[in-house]
């Protein structure tokens, strides 16, 4: 029972002092950025390809 505990503690031990977690955070904040910059970037996009879309619709009516 003695090891099992000890086992436990050194193992929350090495949770605690493990830097995992921030390289985690890290990159989740950076692939949040390169969403919010796509998501971003996708309007003006958007617009140009709706215009097109308009533009030939126009032409073959």
């Amino acid at each position: 029972m003695h090891n099992r505990l000890s086992q436990l503690y050194v193992m929350l031990q090495n949770l605690t002092n493990s830097e995992q977690g921030q390289d985690l955070v890290e990159w989740g904040l950076l692939a949040s950025l390169i969403a919010v910059v796509m998501i971003a970037g996708i309007h003006p996009i958007a617009t140009a390809v709706t215009k097109a879309f308009t533009n030939v619709s126009s032409s073959l009516a």
